[in-house]
């Protein structure tokens, strides 16, 4: 995708050809469409079991009656979800390269169907942790789905597809959450349906099944209507890229892809770490460093945001990149990082002297304003990874390489920064906020990464996707 070109005489009609190709290059809809109902499975079938994971771990009587530990063993199993994610999603991006994304995809949607049954069915620890690990382990899904949408699309009309993606997941993390908390332990809450003694025994197996069946019947959707994208597996390719093939995995190891990847790790990173801080900052009691909010305050707040975050995105994502350019918006999108911590402690030492007033809430609006920022960041960054590759046939080991990176920092990142947050609290290092100083030399860092991505991504060459 990336090349050195040289200069003859046919380079003026090219580059003539690539202005025209501008923002009116039309989307290929009904694929698009397709790709995103892929997309939105994964944020269902990971954020469906935040409401309830807690209960279902403290109910499987796995932490000797101390409830202190329930919060390190659910976050074990979705460390562990991470780590097999990171193990084998590499290797499922190069298998697209070779037998085409589809029937990779579908695959994936099968292990993650089976594995939100196993789950819901689970009645110990250790089935907890095979149903997660299988669930990281079959489903590549999350690399994959990258290198079709970069295939579908092409660098005139590429910000507007990954505004759409980023919309779909924050309905995704939206709907996930609602459907687990509103359907698990259905015998409570709709005894004259679910009054048997199954729903008893399973308390948390409905909204499992749930989940399940619309997996399945983003399956069956897919296995219809989508259509290939991997070049050397469509009806039709150039002669050019027939005889392109994927490269050697240490070739991949180039600076577009390397420079691209190192900063996808980083915002993930710093991303997570924000994602589990948040919900703990706003839970802790006021003389902890939180603002003692209760879980319904937090629910909403969080909610309210993810809406709003996909309403903007949708609306101006495109329209600022084109704006303000696809570095710029990613380096202002890191560099958010760097405000946002800065105002948790401010946030608490005004709740400390005058409780959770207006000010409060005009910081809060301003953080998760912020968060908005950093959300069109991993737009553009998947714009950058996706022209990294060195040629289209290498665009799902590419993205393979990139998750593993991001899963592996995925892994890490809650556990660094929920620790950091109660060491600094029990040993009152830096008044308590001894986190807030970790994570602003964190983004600092990655502020100083981020500029060292070219003003443009690379170039790319390739045919385009027609829609059905």
């Amino acid at each position: 995708m990336y090349e050195n070109e040289t200069i003859d005489e046919e380079t003026a009609l090219l580059s003539r050809k690539k202005e025209q190709q501008g923002p009116g290059t039309r989307l290929p809809k009904v694929q698009i469409g397709i790709v995103l109902l892929l997309q939105i499975c994964e944020p269902i079938t990971s954020h469906s079991i935040y409401p309830y994971i807690n209960q279902l771990v403290s109910g499987l009587d796995i932490t000797g009656g101390d409830e202190r530990k329930v919060g390190y063993y659910a976050g074990l199993i979705q460390s562990l979800f991470f780590l097999a994610e990171a193990i084998m999603v590499m290797q499922w991006s190069r298998l697209s390269d070779r037998v085409g994304r589809k029937p990779v995809l579908l695959f994936g949607l099968i292990g993650a169907s089976l594995s939100m049954l196993l789950f819901g069915l689970s009645r110990t620890f250790w089935t907890l942790v095979i149903s997660r690990c299988l669930c990281g382990l079959l489903n590549g899904n999350v690399g994959v789905m990258k290198s079709a949408m970069g295939e579908l699309t092409n660098p005139s009309n590429r910000a507007q597809a990954y505004s759409l993606m980023s919309v779909v997941w924050a309905a995704g993390t939206t709907l996930g959450p609602l459907m687990g908390g509103t359907f698990s332990r259905p015998h409570e809450r709709f005894p004259t349906v679910f009054g048997s003694q199954f729903w008893i025994d399973y308390p948390y197996f409905l909204p499992c099944v749930i989940g399940a069946i619309f997996i399945t019947s983003v399956f069956v959707v897919a296995l219809l209507f989508l259509k290939e994208t991997a070049p050397g597996h469509r009806k039709r390719i150039s002669a050019m890229q027939s005889s392109e093939q994927p490269v050697a995995f240490r070739k991949l190891l180039v600076y577009p892809v390397l420079i691209s990847i190192s900063n996808y790790m980083t915002l993930a990173f710093l991303n997570i770490m924000l994602g589990a801080l948040l919900p703990l900052f706003f839970s802790m009691p006021i003389e902890f460093g939180g603002l003692g909010f209760k879980p319904s305050t937090i629910g909403y707040t969080l909610g309210t945001y993810g809406l709003g975050n996909g309403i903007f995105q949708a609306l101006f994502f495109a329209r600022i990149v084109r704006r303000f350019g696809i570095r710029g918006i990613f380096v202002g999108g890191t560099m958010s990082f760097i405000p946002i911590f800065l105002l948790f402690p401010v946030m608490s030492a005004v709740a400390q002297r005058s409780g959770v007033n207006i000010i409060v809430w005009l910081i809060i609006v301003l953080v998760l304003s912020l968060m908005s920022l950093v959300g069109m960041a991993f737009g553009c960054i998947f714009m950058y990874v996706t022209a990294s590759s060195p040629n289209k046939h290498s665009l799902g080991a590419t993205n393979g390489l990139a998750q593993t990176s991001v899963s592996l920092a995925q892994a890490l990142g809650p556990v660094i920064s929920t620790s950091l947050f109660a060491l600094s609290v029990e040993r009152n290092i830096l008044g308590g906020y001894a986190v807030y100083v970790v994570l602003l030399a964190i983004s600092c860092l990655a502020t100083r990464l981020a500029v060292c991505l070219p003003e443009k991504v690379w170039e790319e060459k390739g045919d385009e996707i027609e829609d059905s």
